[in-house]
């Protein structure tokens, strides 16, 4: 039987990453003479990637702004970013613990992140958590990214994971969405970025601390969503 699959969502899920990000787009935006952006801005900018962060910033203060403009934009914003990496960039607390549950449980740990690979996959490797997953997808990984049901299809499949038993785990619309996209059951973080608080999203469930990530918990989530399938077949 296949071991169950828990995939978790990377910033402000996995990892919190909030003033690196900012750091990297103030000074990305510093080139076009925009005004900095703050932490409460950051909730309405992150979860599609670098591009749209800085496009929607830009949105943020009254310009709007092309592909062609971007992408050096993109450059400026990657190269600050990998060179402070992994910067205060930090595992929220109680993660280490809650992988070592999902693991010693004989289940098995991925993520699914709308970060760009040459972003998330060093992150990951510099915080000590290569180990720790056996898959690391990121939003160029795919011709599709979070809330696309492909791109946690796609996950699951390099995990050699069982759809019907997977996890989602993450903080944002993108990642509820993309867990009923897929008809897996999810699970939302209430410390993450999301702009509205994560109940209202829906998830099948809502978690406050790590701590609350139990093999119970995770269980009986895969259990009841078996359950309701046999039902409507």
């Amino acid at each position: 039987m296949t071991a169950p699959l828990v995939i978790f969502d990377l910033d402000g899920t996995l990892i919190d990453t909030a003033q690196d990000l900012v750091t990297s787009l103030n000074h990305t935006i510093a080139a076009a003479d925009l005004a900095p952006v703050s932490y409460q801005d950051l909730t309405h900018l992150v979860g599609q990637g670098a591009r749209v962060m800085i496009r929607r910033a830009f949105e943020l203060r009254g310009h709007c702004i092309g592909e062609q403009e971007v992408e050096p934009l993109l450059e400026r914003f990657l190269a600050h970013y990998k060179r402070e990496m992994p910067g205060a960039s930090k595992p929220y607390p109680g993660l280490l613990e809650a992988l070592d549950r999902i693991s010693g449980a004989g289940m098995t740990a991925a993520v699914c992140t709308n970060k760009l690979e040459e972003l998330a996959l060093p992150l990951i490797e510099k915080l000590g958590l290569a180990d720790r997953f056996s898959v690391v997808t990121g939003g160029d990984t795919f011709p599709v990214r979070k809330p696309d049901a492909r791109h946690i299809l796609g996950t699951v499949e390099r995990a050699d994971g069982d759809l019907r038993q997977t996890v989602m785990i993450g903080d944002s619309v993108n990642d509820i969405l993309a867990a009923r996209n897929a008809g897996i059951p999810s699970i939302a973080v209430t410390f993450g970025y999301s702009d509205v608080p994560v109940a209202e999203l829906q998830p099948d469930h809502v978690i406050e601390t790590f701590d609350d990530l139990t093999i119970d918990l995770i269980q009986g989530l895969i259990q009841a969503r078996l359950q309701a399938n046999t039902a409507v077949e």
